[in-house]
């Protein structure tokens, strides 16, 4: 496991950049996520220009969304990046020389943002936040429907110290209790990093998985997968997210099913259900890179042990 390296906490006041690296962003949802982000006190540098750019299916061209990170990353004015939204395309962004940091700095977003925060980890061991983003969480709401949880997201984002918990709200699948690192995102993003030079080492952590519109045996296919590679086989626990969109054709297995076949026998602490990611729920910020304790017990919580941001 790399040391992890730690960004300073936000404070209230400061100024964050608002990115698009994926998908192409909706305006109007764009307009009220940076309006809840300035509700909570944050100062967000949004170039329209560039955030709202479109080629295809991604925000922008490859060299035009890789040079407004390492611009990001560079400039000392704001202390945080807030993505836009996921979708498809932080990929094309990686490479062993591509990305820049001369420090780090807290970074918000999850789905396609997976394969950034993994990138991140694997190189310099950069603790990353998987929680709402600025179309896609933070524009609903805190409390609301496809909204966001506003007490993980304060914790994880502002607090200097460990000690804090964060429930689950799912149902336990495997009982038990165990620390590691909390490490994983979305599913399909965490497959595709096997074979890369950043591939995901798994080995001591609390693997968080979560993903939407895949059908059960697609689900299958990447938990098989991964269970092949030996990303399974020295893990300390699972938090499952709800894998909305992935309905079973009548009479077949579920996702549920599938993910309780595969990974009940491994016989780490499992918990299913939990609101993150891709959820209609408030969605939880999940600290990545950080040692965190996983009880199954009720609905099942995770006890940060070491503090997320440095002060």
């Amino acid at each position: 496991m790399p040391q992890p390296l730690k960004p300073p906490a936000l404070r209230a006041g400061d100024a964050v950049c608002v990115l698009s690296l994926s998908s192409p962003v909706a305006e109007e949802r764009l307009d009220r996520g940076v309006a809840e982000i300035e509700r909570m006190g944050f100062a967000a540098r949004v170039d329209r220009e560039k955030v709202l750019a479109r080629d295809g299916f991604f925000a922008g061209a490859t060299h035009e969304r890789l040079a407004a990170l390492n611009d990001a990353l560079g400039e000392s004015g704001t202390r945080g990046i807030f993505f836009t939204r996921g979708g498809y395309g932080s990929n094309y962004l990686l490479a062993e020389d591509s990305v820049r940091a001369a420090q780090a700095k807290l970074m918000v977003g999850y789905s396609d943002v997976t394969s950034l925060q993994v990138f991140l980890w694997q190189r310099w061991g950069w603790v990353t936040l998987y929680g709402p983003m600025v179309a896609a969480g933070f524009d609903a709401g805190a409390g609301n429907v496809n909204g966001y949880d506003a007490e993980s997201f304060r914790q994880a984002a502002m607090g200097t110290a460990g000690g804090w918990s964060i429930g689950l709200q799912g149902e336990p699948m495997v009982d038990g209790e165990r620390d590691g690192i909390l490490l994983g995102g979305c599913l399909t993003l965490i497959e595709t990093t096997l074979g890369t030079p950043w591939e995901l080492d798994t080995r001591g952590a609390i693997l968080v998985l979560e993903d939407r519109g895949m059908k059960p045996w697609q689900v299958d296919r990447a938990l098989m997968h991964l269970k092949q590679a030996g990303k399974l086989a020295t893990i300390r626990g699972i938090v499952l997210g709800d894998f909305p969109d992935c309905e079973a054709p009548l009479g077949t297995e579920t996702v549920k099913d599938v993910v309780r076949r595969i990974l009940s026998p491994l016989g780490v602490p499992t918990v299913w259900g939990a609101p993150i990611g891709h959820t209609s729920r408030p969605m939880l910020t999940i600290p990545l890179g950080v040692r965190a304790q996983l009880s199954s017990d009720g609905g099942g919580a995770l006890q940060i042990v070491d503090a997320v941001c440095a002060a």
